[in-house]
């Protein structure tokens, strides 16, 4: 199950993201309501966890934007303001779910799976894409313009990491913890080579273009958005 996690507050981003990993959830965070807009629009989930006071978009005002542009995905609201006021209006814009913080992560797991019983899943996704970049899921190929290959399981797993959350700057520690479940730095270039394998197979043939892989010196690296 597809979930994006709407929080600002990274702490508790890492609590609820890792609490739901452990409980067999695939979880996407984006830490602002304007990082949200832009994975909703390259990627379909199946519920969103939404924080109300982010910074950029606040909670209530992507609510209404979804609403308003047909987007039926169930929403759970996770937030400090509890009061009736709050929740009605919640509730109001489209939630279908409003859940105060601070909460115990065996209800939240509830929650999700209800909402998703009441409204019904669609089949599970077999691809992500980003403007043109496209993974296939099942059989482990990306598609760019016309280049199309066969990924290996890690160049796989960290083309997917980084395609979950585009425009998303991740550090080499942050994709050595997710792809490799590595909590340390190992001194190595273990994450720069897997980042050039796959360049250098998308790059095939397409030289006149810009890669879809971004590398922020300093930083990380990070799917370009139009």
């Amino acid at each position: 199950m597809r979930i994006l996690l709407v929080e600002d507050e990274i702490k508790i981003a890492e609590f609820v993201s890792e609490g739901l990993k452990q409980s067999g959830l695939d979880v996407t965070h984006a830490s602002d309501g304007l990082m949200a807009k832009q994975v909703i629009a390259a990627q379909k989930f199946d519920v969103m966890l939404l924080d109300v006071m982010l910074p950029h978009i606040d909670g209530f005002t992507l609510l209404k934007d979804l609403r308003q542009a047909k987007d039926k995905t169930p929403v759970i609201v996770l937030s400090a303001k509890s009061d009736l006021t709050d929740r009605l209006q919640g509730f109001e814009l489209g939630a279908d779910d409003y859940l105060p913080k601070p909460f115990f992560l065996e209800e939240l797991v509830a929650r999700i799976k209800a909402v998703t019983m009441r409204g019904g899943l669609e089949p599970s996704e077999t691809e992500v894409m980003v403007d043109q970049l496209k993974l296939d899921l099942v059989n482990r190929q990306v598609s760019w313009y016309d280049v199309t290959a066969v990924l290996s399981q890690r160049e796989f797993m960290l083309l997917k990491f980084l395609m979950r959350s585009p425009g998303t700057i991740f550090s080499r520690k942050q994709i050595l913890q997710s792809v490799w479940n590595i909590g340390f730095d190992p001194q190595t270039n273990l994450v720069d080579a897997c980042i050039q394998r796959i360049k250098r197979k998308l790059m095939r043939n397409n030289e006149d273009f810009e890669s879809p892989i971004e590398s922020v010196r300093g930083i990380g690296y990070r799917i370009r958005v139009a």
